[in-house]
């Protein structure tokens, strides 16, 4: 059985979608932005932009109650190619070294509300 999955420590959808879903022991969410949940705003620059998508994924996973530790696989979506050194800078602190998830990255011609970053994960509970 499906559940969604949502907090209001990350941003709210803004379309017909839930911030996460949860089934078979899995989590999903969707692509987070950097969206600051608090003031609605985006961060400067890629690392902060990638920091921020982090933390509302990490929200996302808490509010179902499980963690970074725990996913299995990321998306990261990036507006531009060459931020992927600095994205993956920050993004390498978020998870415990030597147990990274698997990961694909791609560069998109145009993310929501044209953010530098989107990060989707999966993960278990």
């Amino acid at each position: 059985m499906k559940q969604i999955i949502g907090t209001d420590k990350a941003p709210a959808a803004i379309g017909p979608y839930s911030q996460g879903v949860e089934a078979g022991g899995l989590v999903i969410t969707s692509g987070q932005i950097p969206l600051d949940p608090a003031t609605g705003k985006f961060p400067d620059g890629i690392r902060e932009q990638t920091r921020q998508s982090l933390a509302n994924v990490q929200a996302i996973l808490a509010a179902a109650g499980t963690d970074l530790a725990h996913v299995l696989k990321t998306t990261v979506f990036l507006k531009d190619m060459n931020d992927f050194a600095a994205m993956n800078e920050v993004y390498a602190t978020f998870f415990p070294e030597g147990a990274y998830p698997a990961r694909s990255a791609v560069e998109v011609a145009r993310l929501p509300k044209d953010a530098l970053v989107e990060i989707e994960v999966i993960a278990a509970k």
